[in-house]
C-alpha cells in the first residue's frame, strides 16, 4: 500500500484509486498455504461496496485453486525454496494471473514447515509482494484456530447450537479445536500427523521426524534414513499415533507418553462433542476423497482414528473446507477513520503496517475493575494466536463498558500494561483501539498517570474482530483523525464467525 502525501487518502498500489472516491473497489487475492505436508494456493475475486464510512466484501469468488505439492525438502531436510518457487510460479500461469496484479493476499507457513530452519526464506519468496501480503507463520494456537474456522467447525457450533471437534490431521501434526458458539473454547495440538515418516514405493525411508522415531521405538523397531520399513511396521506405528491421538481428544487425565507428545495444554475433555470434522490432508482419506498414497502414513491413520472416533459416539459430519481449511482465500481490505478523539505519541511512531489484532473477552463490566481478570484475559488472547512471546506489536481491541472515571481508567491501563508486558518490553509501542469515544482519555492515562514509556497509540470508533490485521496512516493535519485500512482473513467458503450476513456472500 502506498499513501498519498496530502490528504491522507489511501491507494492499492498497482490501480492508484483512491477508496475515498469509488463506492466499489474490485480486487484480485491470493491465499498461499505452505504446510510440513502439502503447500497449495487458492486465487479469489473480491468486490468491496461502501458501507458508511468503510467498505466490506460483497462477493467473493473463487478463480484458481492450485493444484496441491508435497512440500518440497532438501537433503538437509530444510524447505528447497527452489522448487517451491517453482511451484507457485507455474500456478500464477494456470491461473493466468500475473504477480503485479495481486491485490491483496495472505501467506501462512503451518505444521513442522514453520519450525525449518529456513523458514524464514520462503517468506522472500513474496518479498516484492512485502507491502500487499499478510504474512503469517502460524504456530500451534494461532493454525488450529484457523483450521477450526477454515473447516466450518466454528460456523456449525452456531447453526447447530452444539459443541463441535475438528480434527486437523496433517503431515506433521494434529490440530483439535472445540467450538461452541462460534468461538473455540478448547484446543491442543499433538505431534502425530501422516509425514513423521516418508518412504519411496520399496520402502526405504527418505524423510523422519523426531515423533516418527518416538512411535517406531513404541512399535518395537529403529526407524533411519535409508532404512526400509515393512508393511507390518506401518501398521503398528500407526495404531500407536492413532491411540495417542485418540487418547488427547477424549481423555480427561493423559498418560505421561501421550502428554509427552502435546504442543499446547491439554484439552479438558470435560464432555464428549456433539458431532467431530476433520480437516487438513489426512482429511482427504478419512471422507473419500483420495485414495492414492504418496510414500506416507496418511491412508492407514485415516481408517484407524475414524476406527475409533465412530465407536467413540460423536457424529460424524463433512467439513466445509479439508485438506484447504487453513488456506485463507483472501484479505478483505476495510477502511475506517477514527475520530479526533483520539492519543498519538510520539506522532512519528505512525503510520504503523500489518499489524495482528487481539480481541480479548474483558471483564468490562463490573464498577470495580479487576486488574488481574483483564490481564489473564489479554494473556489468553495472545496465546490463541501465537503472539504471547512479544515478538511483534499487537493492537488491543476493547470495548468499553460504563463510566470512564481516574479508578477504571487506571486499573484498565495497569491491565493492559500487565497482559502486554512481553510486547511493552520489548519497546513495540502500546496499540489500543476502542468502539467507543474515550480513545483520547485512555491514552493521556497511559502516559500520564500509568507512566508508560511505551510510543503509545489510542484510537477509538473502530470495530475489529480475531484475524484482522491493521495499518494505520499518519494524523490527518486536517482533522486530527487518521485512516485505518482493516485487513481481515476472509475464510472460503463462510464469514470468519460463521454468522448469516448477506454482505459476506461467498
Amino acid at each position: 500500500m502506498t499513501e498519498e502525501p496530502v490528504g491522507g487518502r489511501i491507494f492499492f498500489s498497482n490501480v492508484r484509486r483512491s477508496l475515498e472516491e469509488e463506492d466499489e473497489i474490485r480486487l484480485v487475492s491470493v491465499g498461499v498455504d505452505i504446510g510440513s505436508s502439502t503447500s497449495h494456493l487458492v486465487f479469489s475475486r473480491l468486490v468491496l461496496e461502501r458501507l458508511d464510512n468503510r467498505y466490506i466484501v460483497s462477493e467473493r469468488e473463487v478463480v484458481h485453486e492450485s493444484e496441491v505439492l508435497l512440500t518440497p525438502y532438501a537433503d538437509d531436510m530444510t524447505i528447497d525454496a527452489t522448487k517451491l518457487g517453482a511451484f507457485i510460479d507455474r500456478q500464477y500461469e494456470l491461473a493466468q494471473i500475473d504477480p503485479s496484479a495481486i491485490d491483496t493476499g495472505a501467506l501462512i507457513l503451518t505444521g513442522v514447515a514453520v519450525r525449518r530452519s529456513n523458514a524464514r526464506a520462503i517468506g522472500e519468496l513474496f518479498a516484492a509482494q512485502t507491502g500487499k501480503f499478510v504474512s503469517v507463520s502460524a504456530g500451534d494456537g494461532l493454525e488450529t484456530t484457523l483450521a477450526a474456522f477454515g473447516s466450518g467447525a466454528a460456523a456449525r457450533s452456531i447453526r447447530e447450537s452444539s459443541r463441535v471437534m475438528n480434527i486437523d490431521i496433517g503431515g506433521g501434526t494434529s490440530k483439535v479445536a472445540v467450538c461452541q458458539d462460534g468461538e473455540v473454547v478448547d484446543m491442543t495440538a499433538v505431534d502425530v500427523g501422516a509425514r513423521i515418516v516418508s518412504f519411496d514405493p520399496n520402502g526405504v525411508v527418505t524423510r523422519v521426524e523426531e515423533a516418527g522415531r518416538r512411535f517406531a521405538k513404541e512399535a518395537g523397531f529403529d526407524l533411519v534414513l535409508g532404512g526400509t520399513i515393512t508393511e507390518d511396521q506401518r501398521g503398528a506405528m500407526v495404531e500407536k499415533m492413532a491411540d495417542r491421538l485418540f487418547e488427547a481428544i477424549s481423555s480427561p487425565k493423559l498418560s505421561a507418553e501421550t502428554a509427552a507428545l502435546l504442543r499446547l495444554d491439554a484439552l479438558r475433555n470435560e464432555r464428549a462433542p456433539d458431532s467431530i470434522t476433520f480437516s487438513g490432508g489426512v482429511s482427504e482419506y478419512v471422507y473419500g476423497q483420495e485414495t492414492a498414497g504418496f510414500g506416507d502414513l496418511g491412508p492407514r491413520l485415516a481408517k484407524a482414528i475414524l476406527k475409533r472416533v465412530e465407536a467413540w459416539g460423536p457424529k460424524l459430519e463433512k467439513p466445509d473446507q479439508g485438506i484447504r481449511a487453513t488456506v485463507v482465500g483472501a484479505s478483505q481490505y476495510t477502511i475506517q477513520v477514527s475520530g479526533s478523539t483520539i492519543f498519538v505519541a510520539p506522532q512519528d511512531v505512525l503510520p504503523v503496517r500489518n499489524v495482528p489484532v487481539v480481541v480479548p473477552d474483558l471483564p468490562l463490566s463490573d464498577e470495580d475493575l479487576d486488574v488481574e481478570k483483564i490481564a489473564t484475559a489479554i494473556r489468553a488472547g495472545l496465546r490463541r494466536l501465537d503472539l504471547h512471546e512479544g515478538e511483534q506489536a499487537v493492537a488491543l481491541c476493547y470495548r468499553w463498558d460504563g463510566s470512564a472515571t481516574f479508578r477504571r481508567l487506571d486499573d484498565f491501563c495497569k491491565g493492559v500494561a500487565a497482559g502486554l508486558s512481553k510486547q511493552l518490553g520489548n519497546g513495540f509501542p502500546l496499540i489500543l483501539v476502542g468502539d467507543g469515544d474515550i480513545g483520547g482519555l485512555v491514552g493521556i492515562h497511559a502516559l500520564e498517570e500509568a507512566k508508560l514509556t511505551n510510543p503509545i497509540v489510542s484510537i477509538d470508533g473502530i470495530i475489529l474482530k480475531e484475524f484482522d490485521f491493521i495499518d494505520i496512516g499518519a494524523l490527518l493535519e486536517s482533522s486530527g483523525a487518521v485512516p485505518v485500512v482493516i485487513k481481515s482473513l476472509v475464510f472460503p467458503t463462510s464469514t470468519a464467525l460463521g454468522r448469516a450476513d448477506p454482505s459476506l456472500a461467498a
